[in-house]
């Protein structure tokens, strides 16, 4: 797949507020500080699409991006880290599992681990309770190019052995780095096979 256009649509709290679910779209979520912005921009070839900061938890809004007028990326709040206060981490946790359980358009979530780190219990047990819900998800282990590959295929073999303690079938894997530009084509082929089976929902309903 080749990228053509990126642009910003819009940032959001209220599930109702969002773009009308007629195209796929695909949600990226991690832990704090995982590198999400930084994927996304080389992904989608523009440096500043996905705004990086050096304060983690610092994003707390669902922001959709429109991808060759056809489906969207969308960054959602990282999880793990933030420095708000308990209520409000908490109402912006709510929105966030309501918009993965209830998003009609919603293809897939990228769940991004940092390659350079043995499983985080985090991480886990986000992936099971995407599992339990039964939203269709994949792994991108993100900062490849900070270590060796022994020691990625190492972290990411244990990450997905323990999964295979809840899961009979390990998703889909990614290995990337956005410096280097690893694993990019090997993430947006993966999005374009699956944009050929989206359905407009003929009944979508506000929420």
């Amino acid at each position: 797949m080749i990228i053509k256009t990126a642009t910003f649509v819009c940032s959001n709290t209220q599930i109702s507020a969002l773009p009308a679910p007629i195209m796929p779209e695909y949600a990226f979520i991690g832990r704090s500080n995982v590198g999400k912005s930084s994927l996304i921009n080389m992904l989608v070839n523009q440096h500043g699409l996905a705004k990086t900061s050096q304060r983690p938890g610092k994003t707390q809004l669902i922001n959709h991006f429109l991808i060759n007028e056809a489906w969207y990326i969308v960054d959602l709040p990282g999880y793990g880290y933030a420095k708000v206060s308990k209520t409000s981490r908490e109402k912006w946790e709510k929105f966030i599992r309501a918009y993965i359980t209830k998003r009609e358009s919603l293809q897939c979530v990228f769940v991004l681990i940092d390659s350079r780190l043995e499983p985080q219990g985090i991480d886990i047990e986000f992936c099971y309770w995407l599992g339990e819900k039964q939203i269709p998800f994949s792994l991108i282990f993100t900062k490849a190019d900070k270590q060796g590959m022994t020691t990625t295929q190492k972290n990411v073999a244990a990450f997905k052995k323990k999964l295979g303690e809840f899961f009979e079938e390990i998703p889909a894997t990614f290995i990337t780095s956005a410096e280097k530009g690893n694993g990019k084509d090997d993430v947006l082929n993966f999005i374009y096979e699956v944009n050929k089976d989206f359905v407009v929902p003929t009944d979508y309903k506000r929420f």
